[in-house]
């Protein structure tokens, strides 16, 4: 006779419900959408009230199509907003079939987003994931993303006799090779041939970066020397686009000694790398190796977005007590769009809470490194109309070819995190947000509390920056104890840095004192708005800071010698 088998355990199988949830749904954004779900089913007379809204809507959009088709014209109810690309050709108003498709489908989607907003008893985490999830569903099903409902696409099938659609078929099988959507055309450019050209030397390296000085163009420079250091979730370039737009090289004209880190793209044997190391054998090498072949005893430090960010703790790190020799290394520093604070990081932290780093952990215990591309596809995905189908329309249902854009190749030259930096970057700065607490983080050593820190802080921020929002930047004007210029550009992440003086002025920029100003909207409400590049302000606030001009320094010294030509290895490695 078989043997009975014990009832299954309740729990047991809940578990594993758990465990395959985990699974399908790492970041918890499904789960999400049930809770905004039951949250409105247990509130019956709200869900009523919405659905009454709906109907307005609805009926609203019926009466404007029943006009158009009488011939009347009418304001349609529901406008897209100013800056949504996809209905902007005049045919979406002036079609009335294509104005009707235009106007249900912003009806559903502004219906559904309110919805998943408003939803009564549920928390803003769980809004911000369902949210999320949500938005890319209704940006997938958008009638642009489809030929025969995307105009554009099917004039220029008209006008090409076909070939349009064969040439996007082609597109589609290169990119699916290539395993993303292309943004730029690769190639038209190359590292060190048009991009990264200011001459210079790589006058150091270790297993983590090259540090690269740069050929001064002019008699005369400041004595203090600036260090900038780059972002290693991109490659530093950014910075030395093209003569045109080279930080770098606007620096370098502007009679100013110029030091740049170049980090190297960590593969499996860089797991443990973490972020002491980027602290002190990264930021702080370079400070010294800029010190010691200049001659001086002081840099002007500056830091951009993840470089900002430790550039920020290494500050707070050398108030603590200076470097080995007991000497305060900086003078004063600049950073661009970087987060110290990270209590409301922006749309990223949908991707943020122990579950998705548990995730992100086991992801990248196999490879020692979170892979570029998951970094670049989570990035596109918090704007992917304009970065994810913008392309797709584009490259497939018109059968175009990626445009040449520099900054565009830039963004996909994507770089790896390893391991225990990331891990920890995550955790610790992102979800528990210790950087910004009274010594609530301990980095080489040492508490870091960025109230200690009294040098003369230049602090940039962008207006439109999804990576770094401008008001969570500014609350760096609150934490140190130094005097603080703000300064707000027009534009992006990149572009609102990546800003050189043109004529007629393409972006504008607020600036002024922004010490111990913990109101951002209330401090740029108060300040003037400048047309042109706040590069010209922020030179001329370096300029009385980086003391009287001299001669300037060779390339490299006995120390440390120049070891190759700019750009160096690390910044052509893949």
């Amino acid at each position: 006779m078989a043997e009975s088998q014990p009832p299954p355990n309740p729990l047991s199988i809940l578990g594993w419900q758990r465990q395959m949830s985990k699974t399908l749904d790492p970041f918890g954004m499904l789960e999400a959408c049930w809770g905004v779900g039951r949250a409105w089913l247990s509130h019956p007379k709200e869900l009523a009230k919405q659905l009454q809204e709906f109907n307005a809507g609805m009926t609203a959009v019926q009466v404007q199509a029943l006009r158009r088709l009488s011939g009347m014209a009418g304001k349609d109810p529901i406008p897209p907003v100013r800056y949504d690309q996809r209905f902007q050709e005049p045919i979406w108003n002036e079609n009335p079939f294509l104005d009707h498709l235009k106007e249900v489908y912003l009806l559903y989607t502004h219906w559904i987003e309110d919805a998943i907003y408003s939803a009564p008893g549920v928390g803003r985490k769980e809004r911000e994931k369902a949210g999320f999830i949500v938005r890319q569903l209704l940006n997938t099903v958008a009638p642009s993303n489809f030929f025969w409902t995307n105009p554009a696409a099917v004039l220029r099938y008209l006008q090409t006799g076909g070939t349009s659609v064969m040439d996007g078929i082609f597109n589609l099988f290169d990119d699916y090779q290539r395993g993303t959507i292309r943004m730029a055309d690769e190639s038209g450019f190359a590292v060190g041939e048009n991009l990264a050209t200011t001459p210079g030397s790589v006058v150091f390296r270790n297993k983590l970066l090259e540090v690269i000085q740069y050929t001064p163009t002019t008699e005369k420079v400041h004595a203090i020397p600036i260090v900038l250091v780059s972002p290693w979730i991109n490659k530093y370039y950014i910075l030395d686009l093209n003569e045109e737009k080279s930080l770098v090289r606007y620096l370098v004209e502007q009679g100013f000694s110029v030091f740049v880190t170049s980090w190297k793209n960590p593969g499996s044997g860089m797991r443990d790398i973490s972020m002491d190391d980027y602290l002190l054998k990264g930021a702080l090498q370079a400070v010294e190796v800029a010190r010691e072949v200049c001659g001086v005893p002081q840099v002007h430090l500056t830091g951009y977005c993840i470089g900002g960010t430790i550039v920020a703790a290494l500050m707070a790190w050398l108030n603590r007590g200076g470097n080995s020799a007991g000497e305060m290394p900086v003078a004063h520093w600049t950073l661009f769009t970087s987060l110290v604070d990270f209590s409301n990081p922006g749309e990223i932290e949908v991707f943020i809470d122990e579950d998705s780093i548990d995730y992100l952990d086991q992801r990248m215990a196999d490879k020692g490194y979170l892979d570029g591309q998951d970094m670049a596809n989570s990035f596109r995905a918090l704007r992917s109309n304009p970065l994810v189908w913008h392309y797709f329309v584009h490259n497939y249902l018109m059968g175009e070819d990626p445009p040449k854009f520099d900054v565009l190749y830039w963004n996909m030259d994507a770089t790896r995190m390893p391991q225990a930096m990331h891990s920890f970057y995550l955790r610790e700065f992102y979800l528990n947000n210790k950087l910004a607490q009274q010594d609530g983080i301990e980095l080489g050593g040492r508490p870091i509390d960025l109230r200690k820190i009294k040098q003369p802080l230049y602090a940039v921020g962008a207006e439109q920056d999804h990576i770094a929002p401008w008001e969570e930047t500014f609350k760096i004007c609150g934490l140190v104890r130094g005097p603080v210029r703000y300064t707000l550009a027009t534009s992006g992440h990149i572009l609102g840095i990546i800003n050189p003086p043109v004529s007629p002025p393409k972006r504008r920029y607020w600036t002024s004192d922004a010490q111990d100003h913990l109101n951002p909207i209330k401090w740029r409400d108060k300040t003037l708005k400048v047309a042109g590049s706040w590069w010209q302000d922020w030179v001329a606030w370096l300029r009385p800071q980086c003391g009287e001009e001299r001669p300037p320094p060779a390339l490299g010294s006995k120390k440390n010698p120049p070891l190759e030509s700019a750009p160096g290895t690390y910044v052509v490695e893949r």
